[in-house]
């Protein structure tokens, strides 16, 4: 246990680095799940999978209470200390597949954009390799993995592991997201606030129609439409701190079935998006309102249903810092990259409402390459040797936090 002794990054020289046979079996594990993609609480294959592997490897997983998703300790707890929790994401989106390479979605309409088959194999890579150096006797603390449906579900699935007690034992908790701007082999990190709060919010409108020759005696509810999409946000961005970053996006607008006739009826979708968590906790006023003052602009009844998303991921500074000396004590300083705030909204936070942890941005990109492949595309896809790198960082992260602290 001698190598384990110092904090430094750089300083010792850690075990747990993944031997050839077992990262040939995590890219054959990652191509399964990607050609097998199931979209959230539906995740049946992908946790059976998950549950056979580790218990070859002499662990005992537990399936989550909703069938979906599991999570597996590893080693013993040391006295007066609690656990380092590494978390996956399980679940698919419901968009098509497009590539052409031979590990392409088997299932119409279902495709792994989002990378969380990647997270899934990495987190799993970690726990074999951690499971091995816990029979060598160099884990000095346990660990537990989180195995997580339904992320792509507001309000994620997340919020279900909590409920569940899952976070009991768990002092510090960690994770990656792939991304498609970092290069494989490295790292994107930041101390604070990295991903955005995300809502979603429906609306209908509606009124007395009629022919649009006399739009004057009809509520001309196209025309509503069109002003609250575009007037609701401009209300929005004079009422709530710049700074707050508070985002109203549309992705779907519907109104009327013929060119002459006005519709009685018409539908708005779309995203809040926000950095930060006091203007997130105030958004769902502030948005109601907007929408009522602009639709009544145009003598239309509203009807608003905010659904409530995610909290802003905010990563501790120090479990920040523990990624940063894991992924330095591994590959070097130069495998890090510092990298901004997003508004993607990731399930991760509800975690973080209850125990300090943070997530690294998992560089995905072959160095070089000049292609865009953005998340949530269907042409997404990753240089599988971001696998090999967030295995080490997960390992290294597990033993560095099991040291003696100060």
């Amino acid at each position: 246990m001698n190598q384990l002794k110092s904090r430094e990054p750089g300083s010792v020289t850690l075990p747990g680095t993944l031997s050839e046979p077992l990262r040939a079996e995590l890219v054959a594990f990652r191509r399964d799940l990607h050609m097998h993609p199931e979209l959230g609480n539906q995740e049946f294959r992908t946790t059976a999978a998950l549950k056979a592997r580790l218990e070859v490897a002499g662990l005992v997983p537990k399936v989550l209470p909703g069938g979906t998703g599991l999570f597996c300790d590893i080693g013993s707890r040391a006295v007066g200390r609690s656990m380092l929790a590494i978390r996956a994401d399980l679940d698919a989106l419901p968009i098509p597949d497009v590539k052409t390479v031979a590990y392409r979605s088997t299932v119409a309409n279902r495709a792994h954009a989002c990378g969380h088959d990647v997270h899934t194999t990495t987190v799993l890579g970690a726990g074999l390799v951690l499971a091995e150096l816990d029979r060598q006797g160099l884990l000095p603390n346990a660990v537990r993995l989180i195995f997580q449906p339904a992320e792509e579900v507001l309000p994620g699935g997340a919020a279900d592991v909590v409920e569940a007690g899952i976070l009991d034992g768990v002092g510090r908790i960690i994770a990656v997201h792939c991304d498609p701007r970092v290069d494989a082999g490295k790292i994107g990190l930041r101390a604070g606030p990295i991903t955005s709060a995300c809502d979603r919010l429906e609306i209908t409108l509606d009124g007395p129609g009629g022919h649009t020759a006399r739009p004057h005696l009809t509520t001309d509810l196209v025309t509503a439409a069109a002003r609250v999409a575009t007037d609701v946000p401009a209300v929005l961005a004079r009422r709530v701190d710049a700074r707050s970053g508070l985002s109203v996006t549309w992705g779907r607008i519907e109104a009327g079935h013929a060119p002459n006739v006005i519709p009685q009826h018409a539908e708005l979708s779309g995203t809040v998006r926000c950095l930060d968590l006091p203007a997130w906790r105030d958004a769902p006023d502030l948005v109601h309102a907007a929408i009522d003052e602009v639709a009544a602009l145009h003598r239309a009844k509203s009807t608003v249903t905010y659904v409530r998303g995610v909290p802003p991921v905010v990563n501790d500074p120090a479990v920040a810092e523990l990624l940063r000396d894991a992924m330095t004590a591994r590959r070097g300083p130069y495998a890090i990259e510092d990298t901004e705030q997003s508004l993607g909204g990731e399930d991760f936070s509800w975690y973080l409402e209850h125990v300090p942890g943070a997530m690294a941005r998992l560089g995905v990109r072959t160095p070089g390459d000049t292609r865009v492949r953005d998340l949530h595309a269907g042409d997404f896809d990753v240089d599988e040797r971001c696998i090999e790198s967030g295995v080490e960082l997960f390992t290294a992260a597990a033993l560095l936090d099991a040291m003696p602290q100060g």
